[in-house]
């Protein structure tokens, strides 16, 4: 698979705190069976030992699944396990730097919301944007203001590249977001914290392409 060859439909962000103890691997692996598109490993909490273990795990899983593995602020880790990318934010590494250590065949994501932040990189280095927050979060420690759905579409419309809207997306919250022009929905408790991860990923799934039709 090549670096263009993802889908940001549903975006399931595996966090470690988010997945609150449960198996995290099993999460991903039943999101993925009921229709998640992309994966992103994100685990502020771990070493990177851990966290690489923890990555070939989910790549394992997405391979079986004909998806991608993108990894949340670490090159190193993204590197170290094979992964397909790295997703950086704005205090991260600068995209610029992060596009030189992958090389130019991983996927490179970047977080990104106001025009100013837009602004400060160059769109031809990064293959999407995650915009928000879409809704209030409790994802962050720091949360931006709300962007609404609308104001994602906005942001969304600038670029050159897709985005994605994250932030406080749940079932109910997708479709209105897809409609304001982002190209996919990225979650972390609508499915980590879901009793059934397949049969959200399956209501969410419903709901972004009732509201592309």
């Amino acid at each position: 698979m090549g670096r263009a060859d993802f889908d940001l439909s549903l975006y399931l962000i595996a966090d470690v705190e988010g997945a609150r103890g449960a198996d995290l691997v099993a999460i991903t692996r039943a999101a993925l069976a009921g229709g998640a598109t992309l994966v992103q490993l994100r685990a502020k909490s771990i070493d990177g030992g851990a966290m690489v273990d923890l990555a070939r795990a989910l790549l394992a899983e997405t391979r079986a699944a004909g998806r991608r593995l993108i990894v949340n602020d670490r090159i190193d880790v993204c590197l170290a396990a094979g992964a397909d990318g790295a997703h950086v934010g704005q205090d991260d590494i600068a995209p610029a730097d992060a596009r030189a250590m992958l090389g130019p065949d991983r996927i490179l994501g970047l977080t990104a919301s106001s025009p100013a932040e837009l602004r400060r990189f160059d769109a031809a280095i990064v293959d999407y944007v995650g915009i928000g927050p879409a809704y209030p979060t409790a994802s962050k420690d720091t949360p931006k203001p709300v962007l609404g759905p609308d104001g994602v579409g906005r942001l969304a419309r600038t670029l050159p590249c897709p985005a994605v809207g994250i932030g406080g997306i749940g079932p109910g919250r997708a479709a209105p977001v897809i409609a304001a022009g982002a190209g996919g929905v990225a979650v972390i408790g609508a499915l980590c914290g879901a009793a059934d991860p397949a049969a959200a990923a399956r209501q969410l799934i419903d709901e972004i392409n009732e509201a592309r039709s």
